[in-house]
């Protein structure tokens, strides 16, 4: 599900990996050399979702990295990819070493926030891979010949976001890999096969988080970390935007439980990123005519949009599953 200007619409990642699978990778020979070599790769994490990945005091990410064999590494707190509100992860090593570490942080995220939430866990889950500008063409193909066969050979669904010139200096896209478990971890592994090769995709790593200079044109970030796209990068009337406001959406009935989370968690993450106060009506309480419960969002014009987005993206990941 997309944030409001995006041009594709990508689902809040879910990787939900079975637990006490041995080894979701299907077997097939790897090109000669290829689980030795060093390489890296991206993707995008939730707030909630990459704190449960660094664990308390650091515990966990230590515990995968020892797993593993393999490096995390973060974006800081509200540093987040230009247009969304999720951090970039960065795991690099040997491929192996890699793909170990995205089963165990799969494995962990699908125990921390879907197995709780009422234990039915979607089969189908999407990630979105962060690849330069560059190397996207090397999973293309010419006449997407190459994307074809990978997606041919996981099963799994592979979706490269197009350029996105709102962002100047952004030189990524996002590569959105679905399926079930496996079929995600053999395109990944497919994907990865084919940028080890590429000796700018190799450069990348040395800058894994350049976003901080690319937000500061399209994004404005407040003390609490919400963000707001703005057209030609001009911000809005401050004494505006700083108004409070209120607005009232609804949301279907049987969807209230995605929104507010086990124990609350959603909602409380919801509220504190985007600055705004959430609060739904009581069950029964009805938007006129219809079965929707009332949403309703107080706040800037900025911190109410950027809450808007962030539900309604909740809602789709459950939605168009």
């Amino acid at each position: 599900m997309a944030m409001e200007g995006d041009k594709t619409a990508y689902v809040e990642v879910s990787p939900e990996v079975q637990q006490n699978q041995s080894s979701p990778r299907k077997s097939s020979p790897p090109p000669p050399d290829s689980e030795e070599k060093t390489t890296h790769v991206r993707f995008l994490l939730s707030n909630a979702e990459a704190g449960s990945v660094i664990g308390k005091g650091g515990s966990t990410i230590n515990d995968i990295q020892s797993q593993s064999g393999a490096r995390i590494q973060l974006s800081r707190n509200y540093e987040y990819f230009p247009g969304t509100s999720d951090r970039v992860v960065m795991v690099s090593g040997r491929v192996d070493d890699i793909l170990k570490a995205l089963d165990l942080i799969m494995s962990k995220l699908l125990d921390e926030f879907y197995v709780e939430d009422g234990g039915q866990v979607d089969p189908e889950s999407k990630i979105r891979l962060v690849v330069p500008n560059s190397s996207c063409g090397g999973i293309i193909g010419k006449g997407g010949a190459i994307i074809r066969s990978l997606i041919e050979d996981s099963r799994a669904s592979i979706k490269i976001s197009p350029q996105d010139n709102f962002y100047p200096g952004l030189h990524d896209r996002l590569v959105t890999v679905g399926g079930a478990p496996e079929e995600q971890m053999r395109a990944i592994d497919l994907i990865l096969q084919k940028l080890v090769e590429d000796q700018h995709y190799l450069q990348s790593a040395n800058t894994p988080f350049p976003y901080a200079a690319v937000a500061y044109n399209g994004m404005n970030y407040g003390p609490n970390g919400a963000g707001g796209k703005y057209q030609n990068n001009r911000l809005p009337n401050k004494a505006q935007e700083d108004r409070s406001s209120s607005v009232t959406i609804g949301i279907p009935d049987e969807h209230i439980g995605i929104v507010v989370g086990r124990g609350g968690r959603n909602i409380t993450e919801l509220s504190q990123l985007s600055g705004a106060r959430i609060k739904i009506s009581e069950r029964g309480d009805f938007m006129s005519g219809t079965s929707d419960r009332k949403v309703t969002i107080t706040g800037s014009q900025r911190a109410i949009h950027m809450a808007e987005s962030m539900i309604s993206r909740k809602v789709a990941s459950v939605t168009e599953q």
